[in-house]
């Protein structure tokens, strides 16, 4: 009995894996990978339109983050969750704004840092506010 709850856990965190952590992982590295190239001005001429793109970005983070923190026994506390999935978020932004420091003709943003924390508390809202109604 005990081998059979083992397989029916060891299957249930990999679809936990799967559906869960992987898309953050993924996504993390795609904000990375992109971030490790150097500047382009491919976005168009909008003003602010960068500082919406990094405000997407991370609200599409937070939302990510608050699934996987759902799974948790802080699931009972819904600002907790807001906090801790913005928080994280952000912070990953603000690694990544300093990462650019280091890639030629990019620069860390101080804007671009509070853009990503603000996107990363609306997705985190957002998600308190879809998930929750499902």
């Amino acid at each position: 009995m005990k081998h059979l709850n083992m397989a029916i856990s060891s299957h249930t965190h990999g679809k936990i894996f799967v559906f869960y952590w992987l898309p953050v992982i993924l996504y993390c590295l795609l904000i990375f990978i992109q971030s490790s190239y150097p500047a382009t001005d491919s976005l168009p001429s909008i003003p602010h339109m960068d500082k919406l793109a990094h405000a997407g970005a991370y609200a599409l983070l937070a939302y990510l983050l608050f699934r996987v923190f759902q799974l948790t026994r802080i699931r009972k506390s819904a600002v907790l969750l807001v906090i801790l999935s913005a928080l994280s978020s952000s912070v990953y932004g603000i690694s990544d704004e300093i990462h650019q420091y280091f890639v030629p003709s990019r620069m860390a943003d101080i804007a671009d840092m509070a853009a990503n924390t603000v996107g990363s508390f609306m997705g985190a809202i957002a998600a308190q506010i879809i998930l929750n109604r499902q």
